[in-house]
């Protein structure tokens, strides 16, 4: 059983507005502040096999991320994968949208970690404090899909 987390907000938008905003990864850093630096690295419009890099902060360390969507599902499911080599890594994330009426629309993201090398020792750590922030991401997502 993978170990991650797993947060939902109901977003006064309607799931096309959502779906568009969160399937651009360079709006990352607008709800996520671990976020420091990302851009899309594929040519082409957003879909399979669309690369985002980026440079995060996570718990004080800096590191470089790779990650390629593996579903596009408009405007109901975007899954995404890690390419990067880290001590945790996300081998399965995403983003699930469910209609709630024409002005909202619940969003619900989630990700699964995996410990390689130490992270291994750590990778328990770092999927509860996930939990434990998972309310706040979800928040935030919210506000930043709003703003928008």
């Amino acid at each position: 059983m993978g170990r991650g987390f797993s947060g939902s907000a109901v977003i006064d938008r309607p799931i096309e507005a959502a779906f568009a905003f969160l399937a651009d990864g360079t709006n990352d850093p607008k709800f996520s502040p671990r976020v420091q630096q990302i851009r899309k690295t594929t040519d082409g419009p957003v879909g399979v096999g669309t690369v985002f890099e980026s440079t995060v902060n996570d718990a004080g360390m800096k590191s470089r991320r790779v990650f390629e969507l593996t579903a596009f599902d408009a405007p109901t499911r975007i899954r995404w994968t890690e390419r990067s080599k880290n001590a945790i890594t996300v081998p399965e994330g995403g983003y699930d949208f469910e209609r709630v009426s024409d002005t909202q629309t619940k969003v619900t993201i989630h990700n699964t970690f995996e410990g390689h090398g130490f992270g291994k020792l750590i990778v328990g750590f770092a999927s509860r404090a996930a939990v434990k922030a998972a309310p706040d991401l979800a928040g935030r997502i919210k506000s930043a899909v709003e703003s928008a």
